[in-house]
């Protein structure tokens, strides 16, 4: 997590900074090194064209993003084209698995963008999850409540029902505004008795890398200020902020520390600073909500930890359970945790489905199976990840919950019986676990009951929905829903358009030309003559 953000003369970069050059609907962006230093000149017919001298690298896992100054020509030498230069988000990422290029705002659900161009700046959006601030920078707007303007720190109560909300409480307001008087002088915007909402303010605008404590994920990001640890190693941090001004208050159980639903509660808003993401620019959530009104699950990448605080075991159960933050390699140690070692994590609590007959009676599926695995039902595969597959729904919930059946599309029992109708899979949930659910509604989602669920679901669903239907009906090789997929290619929003191309590769057995860029028409056009190749 340390090499989440990178200084470019240090980080090991894989983007081609070798004369590559991206083409995007007309535009380019040219990578290219000179001098040891990294450049990337934009041409834009829309939007005209800037040299960019790259500054930061950030992420690396899944793929590369880079900000950088405006500065006249890809020099060395070259100073920045005004005396307070902003770092702005370049418009291309590497992708690292597929090593390719792509528009960098194309990894969350955004609508197709007219041309290349640099934005938004880089430390008023990505600064503070990225790396490690103060951590008084990131609850400023906590503190001050709903009056709060928006700014980089965005804490996760406020994203959660009411009842799971820990509260944020000035104990010592003196005391708060002498902190605040310290941290405005160290931004060098000094006042006298600044309010929380000037510190939000003075925070939003100067706030800059030389303010943070490290670049890039530290110790500190989680253990928060740790002096009487490392001046006695045997003193554990803790997870929970401790100050001589301000309390964070957990509800319920959760209050008492030393308790398993105190620990879970302080890990998992320990990650929740960062994955707590619930994506501005896309209305929906998953249960039928939308992020403006009742707010349900993310259906993207890095809303994880506010998934699991909605979740119907985050009263126990917490993220470091299955996830390793000091492995050298996290994603490798989270593989290694399949099949019946993840349900052991679950059956300490749900003892009573340890034994196979037990759990061949709860799931009726073979004690062995896919079907059986606890996370197969209850943190299904259905969020659309990174590297442009699926990834598990964080809110730990049951295929069975009405909201998931009556409001969301697809069925979940049909992330693995892709060939299975509405009623088919409804009447059997029904049988086997006791509910019941309205045919009516069930008819508005899907059309008919007799439709496949996930044929259905590609045709009239939601584009997050749609992109999850894709995914499966290429895995399930739905010969006949190639037309389907093909119309799908010039969908308004690009993620969906590369799940739907994806799901063709992967029927089709070979890689598609299709620049999924090119304007509608072209794709079009392209889409039908390699369809009728790859599919005679």
């Amino acid at each position: 997590m340390h090499n989440m953000t990178r200084d470019p003369a240090q980080a090991d970069v894989r983007g081609p900074f070798d004369g590559t050059t991206f083409h995007f609907k007309g535009d380019e962006a040219r990578l290219e090194t000179v001098g040891g230093i990294r450049f990337v000149t934009v041409s834009s017919k829309k939007f005209g064209s800037a040299v960019y001298r790259v500054t930061k690298v950030i992420g690396g896992h899944y793929r590369e993003d880079y900000a950088g100054i405006a500065v006249p020509s890809a020099n060395p030498s070259a100073k920045p084209t005004t005396d307070s230069p902003e770092e702005l988000i370049l418009p291309v990422s590497w992708l690292i698995g597929e090593k390719q290029l792509r528009y960098k705002g194309y990894s969350v659900m955004v609508k197709e963008r007219p041309g290349l161009r640099a934005g938004p700046v880089w430390n008023q959006t990505c600064i503070f999850c990225h790396n490690t601030p103060p951590f008084l920078s990131t609850v400023m707007g906590a503190l001050a409540g709903h009056a709060s303007p928006v700014y980089q720190g965005e804490v996760v109560d406020q994203l959660l029902p009411e009842n799971r909300r820990a509260s944020w409480v000035v104990t010592d307001a003196p005391g708060l505004t002498s902190a605040l008087e310290k941290e405005l002088a160290r931004l060098g915007a000094p006042r006298s008795s600044p309010s929380l909402n000037d510190g939000v303010a003075v925070t939003r605008s100067r706030f800059n890398r030389e303010h943070l404590v490290e670049l890039g994920i530290g110790c500190e990001s989680c253990h928060l200020g740790s002096a009487e640890h490392v001046r006695n190693p045997k003193v554990r941090p803790s997870f929970e902020p401790k100050s001589a001004f301000f309390e964070q208050r957990f509800p319920g159980e959760a209050r008492d520390p030393s308790t398993a639903e105190g620990r879970a509660a302080r890990i998992n808003r320990t990650c929740a600073r960062c994955h707590q993401v619930l994506f501005s620019g896309y209305e929906h959530t998953w249960e039928g909500g939308t992020r403006r009104g009742l707010a349900g699950g993310s259906n993207i990448n890095s809303g994880e930890a506010r998934d699991m605080l909605l979740g119907k075991c985050a009263s126990k159960l917490s993220c470091a359970e299955c996830h390793a933050p000091h492995a050298p390699d996290a994603t490798a140690s989270l593989r290694g945790l399949q099949g019946e070692a993840q349900d052991r994590l679950c059956t300490k609590c749900h003892d009573a489905y340890a034994a196979p007959e037990a759990l061949r009676a709860h799931t009726h599926h073979a004690p062995t199976g896919e079907g059986s695995r606890c996370l197969s039902c209850h943190m299904p595969q259905k969020n659309l990840s990174l590297d442009g597959r699926l990834t598990r729904y964080h809110r730990i919930g049951s295929p069975t919950d009405p909201p998931r059946v009556m409001l969301d599309r697809p069925l979940e029992c049909a992330l693995c019986h892709a060939d299975a109708t509405v009623e088919s899979l409804v009447s059997k949930m029904e049988t086997w676990w006791k509910r019941s659910y309205d045919r009516d509604a069930l008819r508005k989602l899907y059309g008919s009951l007799d439709a496949n669920v996930l044929v259905a679901t590609a045709e009239r669903g939601k584009p997050h929905e749609q992109a999850v239907a894709f995914q499966l009906l290429g895995e399930a090789r739905a010969r006949s829903a190639v037309p389907l997929l093909a119309s799908q290619l010039t969908h308004p929003y690009p993620i969906v358009r590369g799940y739907a191309k994806r799901a063709l590769e992967t029927m089709a057995g070979s890689k598609s030309p299709l620049d999924l860029d090119a304007d509608p028409a072209v794709i079009q056009a392209k889409s039908t003559e390699w369809v009728r190749s790859a599919f005679p």
